[in-house]
């Protein structure tokens, strides 16, 4: 049975993910409510674990130390739970998927002719979100191994289904748009989950399947 994952885990967890970040910021990634992210963001600041910055862009970051401490307790947490080998197979399954997600957010931002796509040619743009919609078909039994192995992989696919959507009602942005959860940002932010959470350093990845 899968267990829930430890909250001040989740919290550095949701920081590692974000880079930087304020309370809010981390609840949309872990769902940890706001007022609890905050209570351990405060403990974290005393442990020398995280650091706040104030200025034009005001948050916070795991500090080496925090680092460090966000990979001793994914470990241990991988561990206790005994589903390495799922991780393992879902993220070999999902890293098989990468080269079509990068292929379909390219067809939407540039055409063939080598053209930025303007989004006003609706039979393109309607190609290339069924495309879309069909590698959210694939993706959904690799989300459902990891949330069979822990919980908090439970987060992903309501983000996912929520940028589908939002991109088949016409919103553009919600396809690749960076600083909001667009399907590639979330699919961004998974891809990093599961090589934090493996131990897995992204210049050394294996990227064939």
């Amino acid at each position: 049975m899968t267990r829930p994952s430890d909250t001040r885990l989740l919290v550095l967890h949701g920081l590692r993910l974000k880079g930087f970040a304020v309370a809010h910021d981390v609840t949309s990634v872990v769902g940890v409510p706001p007022d609890e992210v905050g209570s351990h963001l405060e403990q974290l600041q005393g442990d020398e674990l995280v650091l706040y910055r104030d200025g034009r862009l005001t948050g916070f970051a795991l500090t080496p130390a925090g680092r460090a401490e966000h990979e001793r307790l994914l470990a241990a947490e991988l561990d206790s739970n005994g589903c390495r080998a799922a991780i393992e197979g879902a993220y070999r399954r999902f890293l098989g998927l990468n080269p079509d997600l990068l292929t379909v957010c390219t067809a939407w931002q540039m055409k063939d002719d080598g053209t930025l796509n303007a989004h006003d040619d609706l039979a393109y743009d309607g190609a290339v979100i069924d495309d879309l919609g069909e590698l959210h078909v694939r993706v959904d039994p690799v989300l459902a191994d990891l949330e069979g192995a822990m919980l908090r992989y439970q987060s992903y696919r309501p983000r996912f289904d929520n940028a589908l959507d939002r991109v088949r009602a016409g919103g553009p942005e919600w396809f690749a748009k960076p600083m909001i959860d667009s399907y590639h940002t979330v699919w961004f932010q998974l891809h990093e989950d599961l090589l934090n959470t493996l131990g897995i350093e992204r210049s050394k990845e294996v990227t064939h399947s």
